[in-house]
């Protein structure tokens, strides 16, 4: 994976590994920016196959997420035909063969060939329950049958990562069929390594402020935290504006980079804001590990706010 660019650890490697091995899909967890959905793009180029999305929303069914049928495209074809004696049943069998058949993603997954492709279910908490439950029939099997056509099987069943900002809480039973994983804020060292790869020509001096001022950010428990992305583009914004290091001109032109809320913004101005440029102050790399280590982790919450995850 990290050959790939993406800075991983452990616990996140050796879950990849055993749901390769147990052929099992993976549910990852965690607040909204940490990089979940990351890990599906990075296991789709290491394997080197297709990565096929579903992006879940409340009102999410099984036929939009597994086939649609070509109405526009049916529709010509039965003009065209009506010169043409064929019979009723012909024409019935003509129009509902797989050439006016749409694949929608999970069908898509299902009939893939070649290499199993990496299927990303993204976001299923903001889907209903209903369609979750329907969600772990296909899981469990693989193969959805369309009247029209017969059952569809995979010849491979697909590496299938599920990811979740726990806006509600998933079943019990789609938990059990999975392996989970958490994956939470990044530590000091994991987004000073981050930033280093994904926003090139950072000194490492402003790529600890920017650790250090996230792990104080992230303690405040803002209505909308800032994830991993927003580092990246605070360091890249910085380095656009030239500030070769954190001070309260920069940060006051950055806000709307890391913050996506008036309340929050409100909230780090003044006092508190002083209070982070004061502790950041003089200190060098080995400094503002220390000052970040010092701040406990939130943990896991259940109002995570929806977001690319």
């Amino acid at each position: 994976m990290e050959a790939q660019g993406y800075v991983t650890d452990r616990e996140v490697a050796t879950t990849v590994f055993l749901a390769s091995e147990l052929h099992m899909p993976v549910l990852i967890e965690g607040h909204a920016g940490v990089g979940k959905t990351e890990v599906a793009k990075v296991l789709a180029a290491s394997r080197e196959t297709e990565l096929i999305r579903l992006q879940c929303y409340e009102g999410l069914d099984a036929y939009t997420s597994l086939y649609e049928w070509n109405y526009p495209k049916q529709m010509l074809w039965i003009r065209l035909a009506e010169r043409e004696s064929l019979t009723l049943d012909a024409k019935e069998a003509h129009i509902f063969a797989s050439e006016f058949l749409l694949k929608r993603p999970l069908l898509q997954a299902i009939s893939y060939e070649g290499r199993p492709p990496v299927l990303l279910i993204d976001e299923i908490d903001r889907a209903d329950e209903e369609f979750e439950a329907f969600l772990l029939e296909v899981l469990s099997d693989f193969q959805v049958t369309i009247p029209e056509l017969g059952t569809i099987k995979a010849s491979e069943p697909p590496f299938v990562v599920l990811t979740s900002n726990r806006t509600r809480e998933l079943s019990d039973a789609l938990k059990r069929r999975c392996l989970y994983l958490w994956i939470d804020y990044p530590s000091f060292d994991k987004e000073l390594s981050i930033l280093e790869g994904k926003a090139p020509g950072v000194s490492q001096l402003l790529a600890a402020q920017i650790a250090a001022s996230m792990a104080a950010l992230r303690r405040l428990r803002l209505s909308k935290a800032p994830g991993v992305a927003e580092s990246v583009k605070w360091a890249i914004s910085l380095m656009s504006l030239g500030r070769p290091r954190l001070d309260r001109a920069g940060l006051e032109q950055t806000f709307g980079v890391v913050l996506k809320d008036r309340d929050d913004i409100e909230a780090v101005r003044g006092l508190w804001l002083d209070s982070l440029l004061e502790s950041l102050d003089g200190l060098d790399v080995e400094g503002l590990r220390e000052l970040a280590s010092a701040v406990p982790s939130p943990g896991p919450t259940r109002t995570a706010s929806a977001g690319e995850g």
